[in-house]
């Protein structure tokens, strides 16, 4: 049994609370994957060099309309996934091993293995190569243990194999046919992704939308936009799934009846779930929700005092840019106890790297009225702006909503070009109190670039102030 200050579970967001500032303290680092957690190695890091590469290759289906004619000559698979791997798996194993040798981590000990809480301070810790189990104690323990693909219980899923998010950009080759189960971000964003590459993509999906969690104009413009590039197929259930001559057979439950559909490679993105259980946290008298989520309060402390929580594990956004937010502050209340201070989540945004992009911050039409919140929309279409002209973009929009009478923004959802950095200002105002009036009318704004979307939007806000 080894006594530590602190123990870290979880080397992503979790890593980076461990500075100099920890120096005088004896800290252990539990990791049961691959160092750095979900972002860097299977999650936004990866999954956006592809979609950056995905960008390029789909340029040519699009370009001739602007009197540009190109061709797509071909895909090497093999350099995209070597390059984006290449750079990524290097950082990742550097990680690790700049906790276990670098001269400034001498009082850090890296564990490679999963660990089990067997006490309310007592971590039990497998080695991943196996060995003798290892018992951790600990005055401070911080669970940054993240989360991991959602597998749905399918008849044959598991005999026949499939991917997730942690394996399907690891291929081996481009399959021919792709099936996506799922409509969230995950599988919008793959979806993109293969579809430019050239693979026939089919999505499965329960809902009437893609993303529906996502204000519905914006679900209903994706999903339009969607169907024009691939198969998508709503209200199906997948019921089955085998294999045959022929491929990966699914079976579906439609409205019209049962279809069946044969593809090549088959990915599950359904969702993700806590590893809490992982953690066997409730020894340790961590309390959890419904969903598994560890519970803490705004300091991001749990039940148990000294035990901390960040990220996916306890996080109902599963956001690295959330996680990174909230390792900042156990951080700060691990070495400032009796000075605490308190997460931030009031406007917490995201965006979705599909094709289009989406970003969104604030609440929904759907959820300001189910509040009950007064509200009015400012909508601007890129169309009707200069650098939209140049681009002939004639989907994409945005809209702003906000308070009618203190303007107030709510919230801001924008679908199109460069949506997840167009939307940062937006982010920014509401952060620090900004009304709309003041935002549109108070500073400069470039003209012909892109965040006029966002300044004519403000300006087509009905509000009741001068």
């Amino acid at each position: 049994m080894t006594h530590f200050d602190l123990v870290v579970v979880g080397s992503g967001s979790g890593n980076t609370i461990v500075t100099k500032q920890f120096a005088d303290r004896k800290v252990a680092i539990v990791e049961r994957g691959t160092f750095g957690g979900t972002c860097l190695n299977v999650g936004c890091i990866p999954t956006k060099m592809f979609v950056h590469t995905a960008d390029l290759a789909a340029v040519p289906s699009h370009s001739s309309r602007l009197g540009v004619d190109e061709q797509l000559t071909g895909v090497r698979w093999p350099d995209i996934r070597d390059r984006i791997f290449g750079r990524i798996d290097p950082i990742s194993a550097g990680g690790a091993e700049y906790r276990e040798q670098h001269p400034n981590n001498v009082n850090v000990t890296l564990y490679h293995g999963t660990g089990r809480f067997t006490g309310e301070r007592e971590l039990t810790v497998t080695a991943n190569e196996g060995g003798q189990a290892e018992v951790l104690t600990a005055d401070r323990f911080v669970l940054a243990a993240g989360s991991r693909p959602i597998v749905p219980f399918v008849p044959g899923l598991e005999e026949t194999g499939f991917h997730t998010s942690d394996t399907i950009m690891r291929l081996d080759e481009l399959p021919r046919r792709l099936g996506i189960i799922g409509s969230g971000f995950v599988a919008a964003e793959f979806a993109h992704v293969f579809s430019s590459l050239g693979v026939e993509v089919t999505m499965i999906v329960r809902s009437d939308h893609l993303l529906r969690h996502e204000d519905s104009e914006i679900a209903q413009r994706y999903t339009e936009l969607a169907k024009q590039r691939y198969t998508v197929l709503t209200r199906h259930e997948t019921i089955g799934v085998h294999r045959n001559s022929e491929g990966i057979a699914i079976r579906m439950l439609c409205p019209e009846g049962a279809e069946d559909l044969v593809v090549d490679e088959l990915l599950v993105a359904v969702g993700r779930e806590p590893n809490s259980d992982l953690l066997n946290v409730e020894a340790a008298g961590v309390e959890l929700e419904k969903d598994g989520r560890v519970v803490v309060d705004e300091y991001q402390q749990t039940a148990v005092e000294g035990i901390y929580a960040l990220g996916d594990i306890c996080s109902p956004y599963q956001l690295k840019h959330v996680a990174n937010h909230e390792a900042k502050v156990v951080q700060h209340n691990l070495l400032h106890p009796d000075d605490r201070i308190k997460s931030d989540h009031r406007f917490v945004p995201h965006a979705v790297f599909g094709s289009p992009q989406i970003a969104s911050v604030g609440l929904t039409e759907e959820e300001a009225t189910e509040q009950g919140v007064p509200y009015v929309v400012g909508r601007q279409a890129y169309a009707d702006i200069a650098y939209g002209w140049a681009m002939e973009d004639t989907t994409g929009f945005a809209k702003v909503l906000a308070d009618p009478y203190t303007g107030q923004i709510l919230g801001c959802h924008v679908i199109g070009p460069q949506a997840s950095t167009v939307i940062q200002p937006v982010i920014q105002a509401m952060s620090f109190g900004l009304d709309a009036h003041t935002m549109a009318r108070g500073q400069y704004w470039i003209h012909p670039a892109m965040p006029e979307l966002i300044e004519n939007a403000l300006l087509n806000l009905k509000l009741n102030k001068p």
